[in-house]
């Protein structure tokens, strides 16, 4: 789902996004300078590989997502903005923010019960 930037004003433009088991909710705020709010959850059940015994198993997420996104290349100001993700050509990719999401949750260490239990 791509937003186009300039739609997106300061009041809150609210989107959802079901991709399997996972749902990605939230809202995109406009906040200053081509600077836009997302802030979102993410729910739902995400296949993973555990660390420790290399099985396979369902992983719960509740992850809630807060980050700047801006229009274009972010210059740093005085009060450097941490989370800042670039959007090209004026629009915010959502599917490809959720993918990047998914894949730090997978690149974590992460262990299924049997193995946390032992």
């Amino acid at each position: 789902m791509n937003i186009k930037l300039i739609k997106v004003s300061k009041t809150p433009s609210d989107f959802e996004i079901i991709s399997d088991k996972i749902t990605f909710k939230g809202f995109l705020q406009y906040d200053s300078d081509k600077l836009f709010r997302l802030d979102a959850e993410i729910k739902g059940s995400l296949p993973v590989i555990c660390d420790v015994c290399a099985e396979n198993y369902e992983m719960n997420i509740d992850e809630k997502i807060d980050f700047f996104i801006s229009d274009g290349l972010y210059k740093a100001s005085n009060e450097s903005l941490i989370d800042v993700v670039e959007a090209i050509d004026g629009e915010a990719d959502l599917d490809e923010i959720l993918a990047s999401e998914l894949e730090l949750v997978k690149s974590d260490y992460n262990t299924c019960s049997k193995c946390k239990n032992s």
